[in-house]
């Protein structure tokens, strides 16, 4: 996958079938649009994706908290097939940029459109003022085709970025299962930690997320993890571990059922399948570990219920 960043001067050769968004978790309704311009691969289009570096709700001064960072973003965009993508500069003089201008010569000039699929509620250039209509209107003059696509459903409701972020800010990782069509991950290196749940026989694999990842409610999450492809059983904690921590630092501890490989250092995925209970701050060790063993075995019910 060609990735172009840092730049507005860039040049597509090859016609393009291009998707326009901020792709902020992936989700089911942006995968409809992704699977629709993969699909114009066969009229020997560019699979193309244009985001920008900077959410445009993070360089308005909102929401700085990612469902998905931009590592994630190209790991998914790269598997799925995508041939382009286009992290475009926000920035004042971009933002600035007219609808018109845009299309003109961004789309048509520069990713040689010859295909473009939005949802009715996409919004691009200055003061957001251009939508599918624009585009439509233009397409007969630049020659590019346009295509609407429904917005996706789950429980009756439209899925969307902000209805993802608020199902991960209540814990409700099965309501955000449904609407990414896959469990809410966080990745990083393992980390040397205290080393604690090794001398209790519970050794954990830690990480510490990208400090703009949007971590759900600290507390304990029954979990799988993805190491080198493989999946395997866990249970995790979301937080600053309390008992044991006064630094505040937030991570994601995980045991993970009968492993016993050396993890430090390595690259892991933890996806977090269901909210068990809250963090807690006990009054010993004796009873974290108590706790933990109590944990660890409704996990092994819980895999029971889910294989």
């Amino acid at each position: 996958m060609q990735i172009i960043e840092h730049t507005t001067e860039f040049q597509l050769s090859k016609k393009s079938a291009v998707a326009i968004g901020k792709f902020d978790g992936v989700h089911l309704g942006h995968c409809e649009l992704l699977f629709k311009i993969i699909k114009q691969k066969q009229e020997d289009c560019l699979a193309t994706v244009f985001t920008f570096d900077t959410s445009a709700t993070a360089f308005f001064g909102g929401e700085e908290k990612e469902l998905t960072t931009k590592a994630e973003k190209r790991k998914i965009f790269e598997e799925m097939g995508i041939d382009v993508l286009i992290e475009f500069p926000l920035n004042a003089e971009t933002a600035a940029t007219e609808p018109e201008a845009f299309v003109q010569e961004y789309l048509v000039n520069r990713m040689n459109a010859a295909y473009i699929c939005a949802g009715y509620d996409l919004s691009f250039g200055k003061n957001g003022t251009g939508n599918y209509d624009l585009l439509e209107k233009y397409a007969g003059q630049y020659g590019y085709r346009t295509e609407l696509i429904d917005k996706v459903r789950v429980g009756g409701e439209e899925i969307s970025s902000t209805r993802v972020r608020e199902a991960v800010r209540q814990g409700q990782m099965e309501s955000v299962a449904a609407m990414l069509g896959k469990p809410y991950s966080v990745g990083g290196c393992v980390e040397h930690g205290r080393k604690l749940g090794r001398t209790i026989g519970m050794p954990t694999a830690n990480i510490i997320p990208e400090k703009d990842k949007l971590l759900p409610p600290n507390g304990v999450y029954y979990s799988k993890v993805m190491i080198d492809r493989k999946e395997y059983k866990g249970i995790s904690n979301v937080g600053c571990k309390p008992t044991v921590n006064a630094d505040g630092i937030v991570g994601v501890e995980t045991y993970l059922y009968d492993f016993q490989e050396d993890l430090y250092g390595r690259y892991i995925v933890v996806e977090l399948l269901a909210f068990r209970r809250p963090e807690m701050k006990f009054d010993d060790v004796d009873s974290l570990k108590r706790q933990m063993k109590a944990d660890i075995a409704a996990g092994r019910v819980y895999d029971g219920r889910t294989m």
